[in-house]
């Protein structure tokens, strides 16, 4: 016997009617309708990004570009400003600092200094700095721990296996959306569950770039776990959209399909999303109290990435997919027109 769910809606249904019939009475937000302000919001961020990338520029860590990371330990409290500044002004190469302190409080703090464009500093420069870091800072008892150099033909080779190992992820979850939503159009789902993964990555690096980080191994980190995790929620989405497809029927337009499935996984979506907010907020404020500049910079583009990941799959992939459908709709519909 054939199910009373599973009977495809043979006239068109009103948002009245489609509400109390699939979404038990409960409201259904209308994503597709107000797609345009949605997009307005991404473009207008984007726009901002790439006016901040204009005026700060981009810029590469010692692993990309090449260089030299000297590493100092000390154990005095000092402005870790003054200190920068101190250490910029005793060298004609650009530096990147970076400060930590110690957890258990046993060795004091630390200061990763980044020497950008070097193949390898002397050790009389090294020696040198050194020297008056102590000088300028008796009670500090600053010590070199280590010094390791990139060469830039390494560091250029290195992000471009990073890179390619982005695109691969890339090509590979597209194929997977196609292959697994063929009844919902997988091409179309593939392609804009792709938009949306790209919108993601957008603003992660332009948050590197507000921010002016360099872009290093956390940047690549963070850009292939947004991947996935973005694309967990669309593909939830995607899920409850095919389910809906079959007891909806065809007589129920794409847009309010999709607009039931999106209402129905909203829930489910902003809470995994604030779950894993809370465990990253967690993290990012341990790095803020003890001052460790490489879990910062990791923490807080996972949280935009989390809240832009959760955004884009409701607002973004599902009514670029849903315009897409009605475009083909109508491409065949005009098609048959014409036959006719």
């Amino acid at each position: 016997m054939q199910n009373n769910v599973n009977k495809k809606v043979e006239t068109a249904l009103t948002p009245q009617e489609i509400s109390e019939k699939y979404n038990g009475g409960k409201r259904v937000l209308d994503f597709t309708g107000k797609k345009n302000i949605f997009f307005c919001v991404s473009a207008g961020i984007i726009l901002i990004g790439i006016i901040c990338n204009f005026i700060f520029g981009t810029t590469l860590d010692i692993q990309f570009s090449g260089g030299t990371i000297m590493t100092y330990n000390y154990k005095s409290d000092i402005d870790t400003n003054e200190l920068r500044d101190f250490i910029q002004d005793h060298t004609s190469d650009k530096i990147t600092a970076s400060f930590s302190s110690d957890l258990a409080g046993g060795t004091g703090n630390s200061v990763t200094v980044q020497f950008s464009g070097n193949n390898k500093i002397e050790d009389e420069i090294g020696d040198q700095l050194t020297d008056d870091l102590q000088e300028k800072y008796p009670d500090a008892d600053f010590k070199l721990l280590e010094v390791n150099s990139v060469d830039p033909s390494m560091g250029l080779s290195f992000l471009l296996k990073c890179l390619v190992a982005v695109a691969i992820a890339s090509v590979l979850m597209v194929l997977y959306v196609t292959l697994r939503f063929k009844k919902i159009g997988g091409l179309s789902a593939g392609v804009m569950a792709l938009v949306a993964l790209f919108h993601d990555v957008a603003m992660i690096y332009f948050l590197y770039v507000i921010f002016r980080w360099p872009i290093d191994s956390n940047f690549i980190a963070v850009v292939l776990m947004i991947l996935g995790y973005s694309l967990n929620d669309t593909i939830v989405i995607y899920d409850r959209v095919r389910e809906n497809r079959k007891i909806m029927g065809r007589k129920v337009g794409v847009d309010s399909t999709f607009n039931v499935s999106a209402s129905k996984t909203m829930k489910r979506t902003i809470m995994t999303s604030v779950t894993t907010l809370t465990a990253i907020l967690t993290v990012y404020i341990v790095a803020i109290v003890f001052n460790i500049a490489s879990v910062r910079s990791f923490a807080l583009p996972m949280m935009i990435g989390v809240i832009s990941g959760c955004y884009s799959s409701l607002c973004i992939a599902g009514p670029l997919w849903v315009m897409w459908q009605q475009r083909k709709a109508k491409k065949k519909a005009l098609a048959k027109s014409a036959k006719e």
